[in-house]
């Protein structure tokens, strides 16, 4: 789809790769961005990216209550971009359930109920996209994040299927296979990262491209190319990891 002129929804704007999703689609001629976050008081530096076009937008995707009201704010929009994400460190069997129920209720149900709710919003403005963003870890698993991987994992999952299931409705769904990207959640993580700008840029290159997987760094382009050829090699290199 093209972004140009689009009515973009960023979740998660408030910081790191959201704020800079919002600059690149602001830069690629969106007509609009609504930032959304669970606190809009923390908004201040992305709303003055460009005070005529950034709005701000209370949305917890936790939250039921805060995505119907969103949908009915946002009712113009014609892009969301799933990008409210959280990470918790821990192995499979040292985690509690209860790490791994907070993570999958951002990373995987708020993915879905935003989804959900904004499908028909999409639709009724002749079609557009939604774009999530996913992980390289999507592909392959390393233990020391367990819960982050398999909501990632999960949500590759759901995005093939609301991707078949939209495409009737004129609305592109796509994937953004991120490798470490330098931001907050990532601060501990010590391998090399790219800068959440040059991230940004390449998914919206990615969204008008119409790409359905955006591979938006060289690791991540790296890892897909090598998953493709040795989907075990790569198993047990981030295993090592």
């Amino acid at each position: 789809m093209k972004v140009k002129s689009s009515i973009a929804v960023v979740t998660g704007a408030n910081r790191g790769i959201g704020r800079a999703l919002v600059k690149a689609l602001l830069d690629a001629g969106a007509a609009k961005v609504y930032a959304g976050a669970r606190d809009p008081s923390k908004l201040g530096p992305v709303l003055s990216l460009d005070a005529a076009r950034v709005a701000p937008l209370k949305l917890d995707v936790t939250s039921p209550a805060d995505i119907a009201a969103a949908a009915l704010s946002a009712k113009d929009a014609t892009l969301l971009v799933n990008n409210a994400g959280v990470l918790e460190d821990g192995s499979a069997l040292d985690l509690e359930r209860a790490a791994f129920e907070r993570v999958f209720n951002v990373n995987f149900y708020g993915l879905l109920a935003t989804s959900k709710a904004f499908a028909p919003v999409i639709e009724k403005n002749g079609g557009g996209g939604i774009v999530n963003v996913l992980s390289i870890v999507s592909f392959a698993s390393m233990p020391g994040f367990s819960a982050y991987n398999a909501s990632k994992a999960a949500a590759w999952s759901l995005t093939q299927s609301l991707r078949a299931q939209l495409a009737a409705k004129k609305i592109e769904v796509l994937a953004v296979f991120p490798g470490p990207i330098d931001t907050d959640m990532a601060a501990g993580v010590d391998i090399p990262k790219t800068s959440a700008e040059a991230t940004a840029k390449a998914i919206v290159a990615g969204v008008e491209e119409g790409r359905e997987d955006i591979l938006p760094d060289p690791m991540a382009q790296q890892t897909y190319a090598a998953w493709t050829q040795d989907h075990k090699a790569v198993e047990k290199q981030f295993g090592a990891m």
